[in-house]
């Protein structure tokens, strides 16, 4: 399914050692899926190395967080290794049918149509640019990702319409662009920035807080329903996703990245309970909640200055 790319001639430029590079993973992946390859290779599906995916894709942020330049350079290998898995298994089956090539026509093709600032308007229309925008954006990023999500949008319409849908059905749901297939805080957030361009948002992020204590107060409710109580828990469920959507809101307004936030969260959870089971050592199982209080307090401090110096 290969398609001729109409790109400028500075988009084409490439590091030819990286390129031949990139080629010998192609064919190695190839050789990989062939008859005589690798057996475990050969029995994977879309479905089987999803799972793997989603791993190497957290295990890159994992490095970055833990700033390992040397480990992040083989997990984006990894993740990329998911990339060649993918389109190999495509360019085989004829239901499918695409290419890695195909893959990077597309890829190439959408940098250059999204970026007129860089390569100019006409190269932008000849990569398939149907949106009227301005590319003088000064360097300015707010232009650029309100040009990025106008071309964005004009790309679903015209999609739309070779798929043969209608105008009333392309605008049946404001929220039907906010994929599912992510975590469900960027979900969340996505939601409500979909929602408060027709200005149905909080006002102020104080009012957010309100929001939460009114959320918690209806878990508690819940939560003191007998155990017995008919739907008990899809009640307690419902109420503290309705605490979670409340704090990526919150988050939103703050202008935070409730995933990142949390998964900063973690760490910091994992770094000073390690330092409790250091201070305490075998005693840690044993000791009363008003003494792993003690140390939980001791951790925090001790790690505090290491933290600083992180954030």
């Amino acid at each position: 399914m290969h398609r001729d790319s109409d790109l400028p001639t500075a988009a084409l430029s490439v590091e030819q050692p990286a390129a031949r590079q990139f080629a010998e993973s192609v064919e190695i992946m190839a050789r990989l899926r062939a008859p005589d390859g690798c057996p475990w290779d050969r029995r994977q599906s879309f479905d089987s190395i999803r799972k793997y995916t989603l791993e190497e894709t957290y295990e890159v942020l994992d490095a970055i967080e833990r700033r390992d330049w040397s480990n992040l350079r083989e997990e984006l290998g990894d993740l990329l290794l998911q990339v060649l898995f993918y389109a190999q298994m495509a360019s085989e089956s004829e239901a499918v049918g695409f290419s890695i090539e195909d893959v990077l026509v597309e890829l190439n093709r959408k940098l250059v149509r999204r970026h007129p600032h860089v390569f100019g308007e006409e190269a932008s229309r000849r990569a398939g640019n149907s949106a009227s925008v301005d590319a003088a954006v000064e360097g300015s990023s707010e232009r650029v990702l309100a040009n990025w999500e106008a071309i964005k949008q004009a790309e679903k319409s015209r999609q739309a319409e070779k798929n043969g849908q209608t105008d009333s059905a392309r605008s049946a749901g404001r929220l039907d662009a906010v994929s599912r297939s992510q975590p469900a805080l960027a979900e969340a957030t996505q939601i409500g920035s979909a929602a408060a361009k027709v200005r149905f948002d909080w006002p102020q992020w104080q009012m957010l807080l309100d929001k939460l204590s009114e959320e918690t107060a209806e878990l508690v409710v819940e939560a003191k329903q007998p155990e017995n109580a008919p739907r008990r828990q899809a009640r307690i469920e419902a109420e503290l996703g309705d605490m979670l959507f409340t704090v990526a809101q919150l988050a939103r307004h703050l202008h935070v990245d409730a995933e990142m936030a949390l998964r900063a969260a973690n760490l910091r959870f994992r770094r000073r309970f390690a330092c409790m089971e250091l201070m305490a050592g075998d005693a840690l199982p044993d000791a009363e909640a008003e003494e792993l209080e003690k140390l939980w307090q001791k951790a925090k401090q001790a790690m505090a200055a290491t933290e600083a110096e992180e954030s």
